[in-house]
This record gives C-alpha cells, sequence and structure tokens, in this order.
C-alpha cells in the first residue's frame, strides 16, 4: 500500500512538472534548426552527437554515423568500414582519433579519412569484450579506460588490454563511468559504487548519493566532477562534493540523457519529455517539449545541439537566435503580410482571412479585428500609422480602409469607397504630412485629400497631370517634403509643386519596375528594384547601386525599411542590412536567418534592439547586434583526396606522384553550421592568382610535372578570406624529363647532329667533286666533239675540192671554199672554249658547214633554216657543238647514199616559255635502213659523244635535254631536240 502511494504521488508530481512544462514550451517562441532524414541523416533516430577537433558534428544513428559540415551529411554504415551500423556514442581522443561505440560491443574509429576495425587492425580484436561500452575516457598518462554494460572495467594503453571484475556482487563495475581528479587519481563511478585507483589496486570510496546512471557522469575542463543524483547537479572537486543545483525529481527520473553544464554553471538536461534549460537560479526553459531527447552539446562557436528520436536540433548562439510569434501564441493565423508598431510600443499585424491582429510583445496578450468583408480584405498586405491622428491605415488588393482611435477602447472603422462604386485595385499607398492621400492603382496613380467626414473619391473628377497620372502604378512614397514619388510601366517619376519630373526619360537603369521608395535622413531616396538591386539618388541624380555584386541575397528587392540611416531590405533570397559610411558601404547579410526568412517574408518593421519580419510562418524576430559587423571566416578542410581513384592519406604533408597519376581531386568543406551562402577560393601555385568557386569539388587532370601547393580557403558574405588550408604534392617527371635524360638526349643529339654534319658535308663534297669531274668530262667530251666535227674525210674531201678548183684554175671557187672553210676552223677554235653559245652563233656555224658541204655535193644537197620570229637568237643560250653530228650524220648517211640526193630541213621554234624545239628532218633513206645497210658494226662517234654529253649535263643542270630519233615511215630521219630556255 505504501508502495502504490509512493508511486502515485510520483506520477501526480511528474504531472504536474509536466504540465509547468507545457505551459513553459506554450510561451517559448525560440526557433530551432531541425536536421532529419529529409536533410541528409541516415535516420531520425539519434543517440549521440560530437563536434570533433576539427569542427564536424558527428551524428549516431541506428543507421550508421554522419558528418555534418553545417551544409551537407556525409553518412557511413558498415560498407564504409563500421562494425554495427546501430551506434550508441562517439568519442575523441588526443591523437584526433574518432571512436564508434557500437551496439554489438565492437570497436572502431576513424582517422585521415580511413575507417579501422577487427579487420584491419589487430589491436582491436583484442577489445571485444561481448559486452556494450557505455563509457569511455583517456587520462593523463594516454591510457584509455572503457566502462561495459557488464562487470568488466578495461584499460587499454595502445599495446596491452587489462580487464577488471569486481568479485563483490554489491559493488560491480556495471555501467562504470571513469574520471581523473586534478592530482591525477582516476576515479570510477557506477550506479552500485564508487572507486579510486592508484595503479595498482582499487579503494572503495564511502559515498552518500550515486549517478543516475552513465550518463550522469561529466569531466569538465578544469578536472571538477560534475554528475546529477536524486537531488540534483553535483560537482566534485577530489573528496569535496557539494549540491550544486537542486532539480526537480520528477525530471530526473524521465529517463535522463547525456547533460551539458556551461561556464556560468547553468545546466541543460536531457530526457524523454525534451531539453531543459535551467541556470543557476533555478529559472527553466523548455525545448522541444514532448521530443524524447538523449544529449545536449555546445559547438566551438556557442550553438547548443540537442539529440532525439525525431533527428538533432540546432539552437544557435544567443546573439543569433531567432523568435517566432505565430498561431500557437494564440495570433489568428501563421500568415502575416504586414507589420507595423504605434507609438505605445504595440505591433499591428495584417493578415489573411480579413484579420489584423494587435500584439503586446511584453506579455504576448493579442487583440483582434476581424474585418466583416472577408473577399475583399482576405490579404491586409499593407499598414501604415498615422501619427498624428492616431490612425492605421490598412489595404487589401482591392479595398483601403482606416482605424481611428487606435489607442481607444472605442476604435473606429471606416472603407475608402469609390463614388459610383468601381471596383479599384491597390498596389500600394503612402499618407503625406497634410493627410493627403496617394494611390497606387491598376489604372494609374491617384492622390486624394483628407477628409475626416467621407472616407471616399470619385474617379470621374480626377484631373490628368493634377491629382491623377496615367499608367499601371507599383507603388507611391511622400517623402519629408510632401514630394510624391511613384513609379509606373514606364519608370520612376517625381510630383512637386504642380510639376512632374521624368526620372526614367534621362536614366535607362529608373525604367526599371520598382518595388518600394523609402528616405534616409539627409534626403537620400532609396528604390527597391525588382531585378536590378537598390538604387540610391540624392539631388536627382543616382549615387549609388547595389547588387548581388556588392552582397546583396538576390537582386529582386520587395520591401524596405530605414533605420537610423540604415536600410533594410528583403530581397527574394534573404534579408540584408546597407549601411553608408561617407564613401564606405557595407552590405550586411543575416545567413542565420535563411531556415526562416529566405522565402515568403512579406514586410518588416526595425525598432531599436530588434528586427521584425511578416511571413508566412508568423512574426519572427530576432536581436540585432550593433557592433558585430564582421564574422570569424569559416574554417575549411579537406575532407578527401582521391588520386586515380586511390584515396591519399590527409595525414600527410607532401605527397609524391607517379608521372601517370597525374589526375587528382580534392573534396572539402567549410564547417559553418549557420552560413549556407559559402564562396571558396583556390589555387595550385603560391604565386598564381586565386580562383572563385562554390564547388566543394576540384579536379585536377593532366597536370604537368612539378612541385604543387593546393591552397583552399572560404569566405561568407560578413567574413574576411580564411587562412589557407594547404596540401603538398610533387608530380614526378617522366624518365625522358629527368636532367640526366636531357643530358643523355643533349649528348645524343649533338653526337648525331655531329656525324649528319659530317654526312652531308662530305656528301656536298663528294657531288662538289662529282660536278667538277662531270664538267671535266663534259669539257673532254667537247674536244672530242671538236675532233669529231674535224672530221678527216670532210678535210680532206674539203681539200681534194679546193685542189680540183686550183687544177681546173676556177680561183674563184677555190677562193670561196678556202675562205669558207677558214672561216668552219675559226669557228669551231671559238665554239671549243665555250660549253654553251647564242643560238644566233650555232646557226652561223650551220650555215657555214652546209654551205661547204653543199658547194663539194652541189645540186645532190639541198638545205634550208627556218627560225620562229618570236625567239631572240643573240638571247637564246644551247650547249656548244650539239646540232652539227646530227646533221653531218643526216648528209653522210641519210642523203649521199641516194643517186638523186635529198634535202635538210632545220626547225626551230618554242614550246611554250620554257623549252626551244630543234627539230632536223632529211628526207634520205632513212636512220633504220642505214642501220641495216651497213656491214659491220659501225658507230657515229659525234652521235654517241652528243648523247654522252646530254646525258652529263642533264645529271649537272636542273632542267633535262630530250632528244628523240626516229625513222619517218619508210624513208628519211626525224631528229627532235627539246633545249631548256634556262639554265
Amino acid at each position: 500500500m505504501i508502495n502504490k502511494i509512493r508511486n502515485w504521488t510520483i506520477s501526480l508530481s511528474t504531472l504536474i512538472v509536466l504540465l509547468i512544462l507545457s505551459l513553459s514550451a506554450y510561451s517559448q517562441s525560440t526557433y530551432l534548426q531541425h536536421f532529419g532524414t529529409k536533410d541528409g541523416l541516415p535516420s531520425n533516430s539519434c543517440f549521440y552527437t560530437l563536434q570533433d577537433s576539427k569542427g564536424y558534428i558527428w551524428v549516431a544513428t541506428d543507421a550508421g554515423v554522419s558528418r555534418f559540415d553545417g551544409k551537407v551529411f556525409e553518412n557511413f554504415s558498415v560498407d564504409d568500414g563500421l562494425p554495427d551500423n546501430q551506434i550508441l556514442q562517439i568519442k575523441e581522443d588526443k591523437s584526433g582519433k574518432i571512436w564508434f561505440l557500437a551496439l554489438n560491443g565492437q570497436l572502431s574509429y576513424f582517422l585521415n579519412g580511413k575507417f579501422y576495425n577487427e579487420t584491419n587492425n589487430k589491436l582491436l580484436k583484442q577489445l571485444r569484450f561481448n559486452a556494450v561500452i557505455v563509457s569511455f575516457f583517456e587520462d593523463s598518462k594516454g591510457k584509455i579506460w572503457f566502462g561495459t554494460n557488464k562487470n568488466v572495467l578495461v584499460t587499454w594503453d595502445g599495446k596491452s588490454i587489462m580487464k577488471y571484475i569486481s568479485a563483490n556482487g554489491n559493488r560491480q563495475f556495471i555501467n562504470s563511468f571513469v574520471h581523473e581528479d586534478r592530482s591525477g587519481k582516476i576515479w570510477i563511478y557506477s550506479n552500485r559504487s564508487v572507486r579510486t585507483f592508484d595503479g595498482s589496486k582499487f579503494m572503495v570510496v564511502p559515498h552518500k548519493s550515486l549517478l543516475l546512471n552513465y550518463k550522469s557522469g561529466l569531466n569538465l575542463s578544469d578536472k571538477t566532477f560534475a554528475f546529477l543524483d536524486q537531488n540534483g547537479l553535483n560537482l566534485q572537486n577530489g573528496t569535496a562534493k557539494h549540491l550544486q543545483l537542486k532539480i526537480d525529481p520528477a525530471l530526473l527520473n524521465n529517463d535522463p540523457g547525456f547533460f551539458y553544464l556551461d561556464e556560468n554553471k547553468d545546466i541543460w538536461v536531457s530526457n524523454a519529455s525534451g531539453i531543459y534549460f535551467i541556470d543557476h537560479s533555478g529559472k527553466m526553459t523548455t525545448y522541444l517539449s514532448n521530443i524524447s531527447s538523449s544529449q545536449v552539446i555546445k559547438d566551438s562557436k556557442g550553438n547548443m545541439w540537442f539529440t532525439t528520436n525525431n533527428g538533432i536540433y540546432m539552437l544557435p548562439k544567443s546573439d543569433e537566435r531567432l523568435y517566432i510569434i505565430n498561431q500557437s501564441n494564440g495570433l489568428s493565423s501563421d500568415v502575416i503580410k504586414s507589420v507595423i508598431k504605434d507609438n505605445r510600443n504595440h505591433f499591428w499585424l495584417g493578415l489573411d482571412e480579413a484579420d489584423i491582429n494587435i500584439l503586446d510583445p511584453v506579455n504576448l496578450s493579442i487583440s483582434k479585428i476581424s474585418l466583416p468583408d472577408k473577399k475583399k480584405y482576405n490579404v491586409i498586405k499593407q499598414l501604415t500609422l498615422d501619427t498624428a491622428n492616431q490612425t492605421i491605415y490598412f489595404a487589401s488588393e482591392y479595398g483601403l480602409g482606416r482605424i481611428a482611435n487606435i489607442y481607444g477602447s472605442n476604435k473606429k472603422i471606416d472603407y475608402l469607397r469609390e463614388a459610383t462604386n468601381s471596383m479599384f485595385v491597390i498596389k500600394s499607398f503612402s499618407v503625406a504630412k497634410d493627410k493627403s492621400l496617394s494611390l497606387a492603382l491598376s489604372s494609374g496613380v491617384v492622390i486624394l485629400p483628407y477628409s475626416v467626414g467621407k472616407f471616399e473619391f470619385s474617379s470621374l473628377y480626377f484631373k490628368e497631370g493634377t491629382d491623377f497620372f496615367n499608367n499601371r502604378a507599383y507603388c507611391v512614397f511622400f517623402d519629408k517634403n510632401q514630394n510624391l514619388w511613384f513609379s509606373n510601366i514606364n519608370g520612376l517619376s517625381e510630383f512637386s509643386n504642380g510639376s512632374l519630373y521624368s526620372y526614367y526619360e534621362r536614366s535607362s537603369l529608373l525604367t526599371r519596375r520598382i518595388n518600394d521608395i523609402k528616405e534616409l535622413n539627409d534626403g537620400t531616396l532609396v528604390l527597391a528594384t525588382d531585378g536590378y538591386g537598390i538604387i540610391f539618388i540624392k539631388n536627382r541624380k543616382v549615387i549609388k547601386v547595389i547588387t548581388q555584386r556588392d552582397g546583396l541575397a538576390d537582386n529582386i528587392c520587395k520591401k524596405l525599411f530605414v533605420k537610423d540611416n540604415d536600410v533594410w531590405i528583403i530581397t527574394n533570397n534573404g534579408i540584408n542590412k546597407v549601411s553608408l559610411y561617407n564613401q564606405k558601404t557595407l552590405v550586411e547579410t543575416f545567413e542565420y536567418t535563411n531556415a526562416l526568412l529566405k522565402d515568403d517574408v512579406n514586410s518588416l518593421y526595425i525598432d531599436n534592439n530588434y528586427a521584425y519580419f511578416a511571413t508566412n510562418s508568423g512574426l519572427v524576430y530576432f536581436t540585432i547586434n550593433k557592433a558585430q559587423t564582421i564574422n570569424d571566416p569559416p574554417k575549411v578542410l579537406i575532407s578527401s583526396i582521391i588520386n586515380n581513384k586511390i584515396k591519399l592519406g590527409l595525414n600527410e604533408t607532401n605527397h609524391t606522384l607517379d608521372p601517370s597519376d597525374n589526375n587528382i581531386s580534392f573534396y572539402y568543406s567549410a564547417i559553418d553550421f549557420q552560413n549556407r551562402n559559402i564562396v571558396y577560393r583556390y589555387r595550385l601555385k603560391s604565386n598564381a592568382n586565386w580562383t572563385e568557386t562554390k564547388n566543394r569539388r576540384l579536379e585536377f587532370s593532366s597536370l604537368e610535372p612539378g612541385d604543387y601547393v593546393f591552397e583552399i580557403s572560404a569566405k561568407t558574405n560578413n567574413s574576411d578570406w580564411s587562412s589557407p588550408t594547404r596540401i603538398r604534392f610533387i608530380l614526378k617527371s617522366h624518365f625522358w624529363q629527368t636532367p640526366w635524360f636531357l643530358a643523355l638526349t643533349f649528348v645524343l643529339a649533338g653526337f648525331v647532329f655531329y656525324k649528319v654534319a659530317v654526312f652531308v658535308t662530305k656528301r656536298r663534297k663528294n657531288k662538289e667533286q662529282e660536278q667538277l669531274l662531270l664538267k671535266n668530262k663534259i669539257l673532254m667530251l667537247e674536244q672530242r666533239a671538236l675532233q669529231a666535227m674535224m672530221n678527216p674525210h670532210f678535210v680532206f674531201n674539203v681539200m681534194n675540192s679546193i685542189q680540183h678548183y686550183i687544177n681546173t684554175k676556177d680561183t674563184t671557187s677555190a677562193n670561196k671554199i678556202l675562205t669558207g672553210f677558214a672561216r668552219l676552223i675559226r669557228k669551231n677554235l671559238e665554239i671549243c672554249t665555250k660549253s654553251f653559245i647564242s643560238l644566233e652563233e650555232e646557226i652561223e656555224y650551220l650555215e657555214l658547214y652546209l654551205s661547204l658541204e653543199k658547194k663539194r655535193f652541189g645540186g645532190k644537197l639541198n638545205y634550208s633554216i627556218t627560225l620562229n620570229k618570236a625567239i631572240d637568237k643573240e638571247e637564246t643560250l644551247i650547249p656548244s657543238m650539239l646540232l652539227q653530228p646530227y646533221i653531218e650524220n643526216a648528209i653522210w648517211h641519210g642523203i649521199m647514199p641516194k643517186e638523186e640526193g635529198g634535202n635538210i630541213d632545220i626547225h626551230i621554234s618554242l614550246v611554250g616559255t620554257e623549252y626551244l624545239l630543234i627539230q632536223i628532218i632529211d628526207d634520205g633513206i632513212g636512220i633504220d635502213n642505214s642501220l641495216r645497210d651497213k656491214k659491220g658494226h659501225h658507230v657515229s662517234k659525234g652521235m654517241d659523244l652528243t648523247r654522252e654529253r646530254i646525258n652529263l649535263l642533264n645529271r649537272v643542270e636542273v632542267n633535262p635535254i630530250q632528244m628523240e630519233i626516229k625513222q619517218n615511215g619508210n624513208s628519211g630521219t626525224f631528229v627532235s631536240i627539246s633545249i631548256p630556255l634556262k639554265w
């Protein structure tokens, strides 16, 4: 009975605590960023979270482990080397090994991009205990202690294992937690006993209370031991122990998980019902109500991480936290389209469904105004405060109204009406200090005078250029001097003192659509454009344009708010703040707000301490940190190096690669859990220019041999470039690129060049010598040809002819023959000194020779020489002593055997522009017949010498002489000689 009463009492107290916690959770509006399977986790059932020394967040789940860099979850399972997919805890030792405590009791660790387990590490085989490891501790001597769920405590120094088992059934080592105090003494805590270890034996220490479980102990950095017992948080330093903070037993009895204690001794507790923050005064805040949680940690940037059975959650550090007020806090809807703040610090929220809510941010009390015309005022997209008249103007797409006496209990609402009940579409409106009202309509811009009574206008009485400006309009704005600025399909215009100034006529930039207009304190106009960024205008001139290249989240800008000369902007991809300081412009981004403020942000309001945003998820706000403008740059880590499909070790400072391994890929990431828009820059040579990229992988192919230093750094919009991470590698040269090979090649090339030069020189000399020999031979042949021309028979016959004429006292004929013979001999002597003679000389020689032969034979020999008039006889050169042997042969062997004699015709003509054609034609017996009728073997020495000379000349000269001899049918001989005109 007593046990039943005790159990009922505990249950009742637990229920009361949970009720209180749920109520506190209802009022809590802090936004937590959630990560689950949709974001890349292998499972939502998460057991443990660790941030390693490099900055990665590791998450242990029932489907493997995941490593998170702030943007991508990299998952590992048994396929990658884990001994089991269900990993209960993750620990890091001083050497950088990441240890995984698996459900099956097997140990493994991750180092330099590689997993080690029992299959590839012999030492890990010794660390199999057939028990689940529940705690992990590395002492100051480098010895690792393992607590298990059985009566076994294990130590390992990297070489040997020592197991401790308690024979005392009441003081076993089950679920032990290990601690080392400042003196170096080892303490062993379990839920059954407390012991110390002096290096050789254990001593039992008296105790008043024990840990709730192995998760309830925490080793602090100052070697103080913090633990939870039934009373609350305890701190122990050596043997001195005291209760630091009393905690409700109902919270501690609800399956507590791993807790976190910060430097102020504020505690974060996880249990089956959520996360609880209890400060040192005992004040409690609840997070993740009714979500079973197993752990709380703080990362190096001050963000809190919660491990749950529904993924992991991140609570940003205090100055980067987002807060939400939505329907769960009592608003009529989560969808907020507009926001304004009145002079009593109450927020007016324009919602959908024709609702306006008034929020007191101090106590979160909400009053509501529901407009009767749900269709016309379905979405309240704009709110404006008329301070002087204590009036709020509101507008939807199809209507505009005002609420008077906003601080009183009897608020008066009236609606703008068109006198003829025509429908009008409102894009925006603006209220001037003189209480006049301007509307941007789909039909144009109108100006309405202020009226206390009837709140209406008539479109029939508008005057173009005075109170109406035609063309579809987008926005209107009254500046502090009561000038009206508006944009329509033409662009930007200003209506001032009755005159219209069209800016779009002078600047093409101002012809673009403008979504909002605001004014700085110095009178500078700020324009939010639809795709061209932010434009600043002063003294009717564009003085500055801010775009994505300057740091804007997007060039499509929707809404503006000016606060203390700072311009806050809602873009299509997040929010920005632009500050102008003299000539310098600072564009600040709020990357950590992207989870909530990247899309569907409708309006904004900025006060001295907070920035408020009307979104489709509620009213989102965060603290304005005025001092911080430049954040710390993100840390860049190289996660993997792949060389020809082989992973390289990350712990090596230098890599030496073979020449064929010239394809290398680098995988890297920047550790940043708040900023998602990260830009990288890299280079391969220290003196090379940086190249920027947003990729997280770089591949270099077909690299040339040499020394390389891969450098990678990163930045966010609000940070400088980080210090580069470097990896050195050397790509060895091919053997033909090595110095010894190049030297050998140079020597061989020199030797070959020498041999070739010798060969060429020798060949040239041989050729020159051969040319000389040929020329000498030609000269000899010319002499022999001369001798052949002075045929003894010819000379004898000529002398007989002379003697005959002398004997017959025909002195005239004798003198003519003697004179001709003398001239022929003189001509022979002249020709023999020349290798080439002019055609004129050759014709003269032939005339002398043929005239002598004709005088000897009389009418039995007739001849003719025909010359083409186009031939220049004086300039045309032919080889000397070339034609006479063929003419002599034609006379003696062709014509003389015929009783009636015969004719010789010599034709000299041109073949194109390159050859001289000489044809010798006789009507003698024919060469073939002459050779057949001859007795014995007779050879014409003159013709053979000439043929040999031609062959030699063809070897010496570039252009050959072509010759043809044939019989003309049954009788007669045809000789054709083609001589090149250019020698």
